[in-house]
């Protein structure tokens, strides 16, 4: 469960493919949003006969106060992206107005970005941000293919050298520990991309000994160490049992099941969706950067809203203790 949200109806003005796999899409809301660099914002979009959330990071605002977003479509995802994707211009849908999670400092001396592939989407406005302020700041962004730099042509317009690109393809791969070596003290490190990267970030600014609170990123749950499919989630103290499917969160498919699971940020940062695990007989993917790496070793705790079981079953019990029978609709308005 999280806090109830305001949805605002919204209409698709136009579709711009900035390459193979990310669109970009131009929404008109009723009255002119604000969105600071870094904000995201979420959107409803059908899976099948359900409605489900997605949050897309702001990419632009526009002279006539439209607001950009672009998606990656996914061909293992839970199908977000493939609904975005379905969207022609003149669709009416609903989103939130932009919230401001992942915040750009003001007073760092100097500022490291880092992207990878759709990652890039929260960073440009901050590389925009930081240019206009004449701030010291070096951007790096890796892709596994070169037309899959998306918005690589405008970074590069407007950072010069300050920007290089690493394309897998061509046999450059990002040399992170130089990076953050070279970055001077006290800069601060701003990343968004896959899990694989994000935690090889953070566990290498760390080792070096780097201050936790001057390093940020921004997380986007479909990235895993295995790929997503079916599996079983068992809860012994209400005799339950719940099929989560490739196109589902573990978070939604408990929640739809009437099993109350407190949520927020839905993108495994907060924290707040951990469940006790009991037992599991297949590898846990962790997908959310709340655990340290020692806990997900551990396999004790997982975060429900992006993290998943690599196929089999999972024995887990959640933090209500009421009423077995009560619904997470009974319990989000405070039954007893």
């Amino acid at each position: 469960m999280s806090q109830n949200e305001d949805w605002i109806a919204v209409e698709l003005l136009a579709v711009r493919d900035l390459t193979p796999t990310v669109r970009e899409f131009r929404l008109s809301f009723p009255t002119r949003q604000i969105a600071a660099p870094g904000a995201h914002l979420t959107v409803r979009v059908s899976i099948g006969a359900r409605l489900e959330e997605r949050a897309y990071s702001v990419v632009n605002t526009t002279e006539d106060g439209d607001l950009l977003i672009a998606v990656k479509r996914l061909a293992d995802g839970r199908g977000g992206s493939r609904h975005m994707w379905s969207l022609q211009p003149g669709a009416k849908l609903h989103a939130t107005a932009p919230v401001s999670t992942f915040e750009l400092g003001r007073h760092a001396p100097h500022y490291l970005l880092v992207a990878g592939g759709i990652g890039v989407t929260p960073l440009l406005p901050m590389a925009r941000a930081l240019a206009r302020r004449g701030a010291n700041l070096r951007m790096v962004y890796a892709a596994a293919q070169r037309d899959e730099l998306a918005y690589g042509t405008e970074l590069t317009a407007l950072l010069g050298d300050r920007i290089e690109t690493f394309v897998t393809a061509e046999g450059r791969r990002l040399d992170l520990a130089g990076e953050i070596a070279a970055a001077p003290p006290n800069s601060e490190l701003y990343m968004c991309g896959p899990l694989r990267l994000m935690n090889a970030v953070r566990d290498e600014w760390l080792r070096q000994g780097r201050k936790a609170s001057q390093l940020r990123f921004e997380t986007f749950g479909a990235s895993g160490h295995y790929a997503t499919q079916p599996f079983t989630v068992r809860i012994p103290r209400l005799q339950r049992e719940v099929r989560v499917e490739a196109d589902r969160s573990m978070l939604s498919a408990l929640t739809d099941a009437g099993i109350a699971v407190l949520s927020e940020c839905r993108r495994g940062e907060c924290g707040l969706c951990a469940l006790d695990v009991i037992d599991v007989d297949a590898p846990i993917d962790h997908r959310d950067v709340f655990f340290s790496a020692e806990e997900r070793q551990q396999t004790r705790r997982i975060c429900a809203c992006v993290s998943r079981v690599a196929g089999g079953c999972i024995s887990i019990d959640t933090a209500w203790r009421g009423d077995p029978d009560l619904s997470a609709v009974e319990v989000l308005a405070g039954g007893h």
